[in-house]
């Protein structure tokens, strides 16, 4: 990709998470929290390692990661937005983990010495990184020889309700700079399974339902694409809310439980 266009891209995706990051803490934290455990479990850690968490969000995943590898251990924590960073930096401030920092940076230029990591975890966040190629090299330069990667991602929308969700919504926006990123951007990981063993991180997948429920069509409208459809007019953005009520609420506006395929990408270089 020409280094204009993905400036431009990274660019249009850092306005979108600076728009999402209080929401994500408010919002999803808690509903991914059997997903950041699932993370945790498969990247089987132990104490002292040194261990990246790539797009760490509002640092859930790499809290815990600090807690497992204990004051010999150390774990940075990466993520393209300053504003999550940010609220990572803050959420941790009166934890007593001197082994967790957190910076800004991007998976196609990670802010780390070659063969820094005994492990990069990344919790759905690699369906967002735009030039994968750049990042599988950049995951496996960080990796330790012998260092393991766990990333976890959804699947499709025929069998992750989420994606299904944001698809959908999102047909009503602007049409984003870069095609192939977003929530679906990885449900056939085949291609960057590839890229990783092209990079010399010889990887598979396995795959795990998980479930969070709204309580009413609203509800998760505002946490799903409430941020994405900010600028829509008024009677596009009711348009897009009929369009997906619709779809995913056959039997009315009541709680509903979304049941989310997700992709765990387990490799060692």
């Amino acid at each position: 990709m020409p280094e204009r266009n993905q400036n431009a891209a990274q660019e249009w995706q850092s306005g979108v998470w600076k728009r999402m990051s209080n929401l994500y803490q408010d919002e999803w934290d808690e509903r991914f929290g059997p997903i950041v455990d699932a993370v945790i479990t498969r990247a089987e850690m132990v104490s002292g390692e040194t261990v990246l968490d790539l797009g760490s969000g509002t640092g859930s995943v790499a809290q815990q990661a600090a807690k497992v590898v204990g004051p010999t251990g150390q774990v940075v924590g990466v993520d393209l937005s300053e504003e999550m960073v940010e609220i990572a930096r803050n959420r941790v401030s009166s934890l007593s983990l001197k082994n967790l920092v957190f910076q800004q940076g991007t998976g196609e230029n990670i802010p780390a010495p070659d063969g820094a990591f005994d492990v990069v975890v990344s919790s759905l966040t690699l369906m967002y990184v735009i030039d994968r190629p750049a990042a599988a090299l950049e995951i496996a330069r960080v990796l330790r020889p012998g260092g393991r990667l766990i990333a976890a991602v959804w699947a499709g929308p025929d069998k992750c309700d989420i994606v299904r969700f944001q698809q959908a919504a999102g047909r009503f926006g602007e049409t984003p700079p870069v095609s192939g990123v977003g929530p679906g951007g990885l449900a056939d990981p085949t291609l960057f399974l590839k890229q990783l063993a092209d990079a010399g991180i010889s990887a598979s997948v396995d795959s795990e339902s998980f479930q969070f429920e709204f309580l009413n069509f609203q509800s998760a409208w505002h946490a799903m694409a409430g941020v994405t459809t900010s600028e829509l007019t008024e009677t596009r953005r009711q348009e897009a809310q009929r369009a997906v009520m619709n779809m995913m609420y056959e039997d009315g506006d009541e709680p509903r439980t979304y049941r989310n395929l997700t992709q765990f990408i387990v490799g060692r270089n």
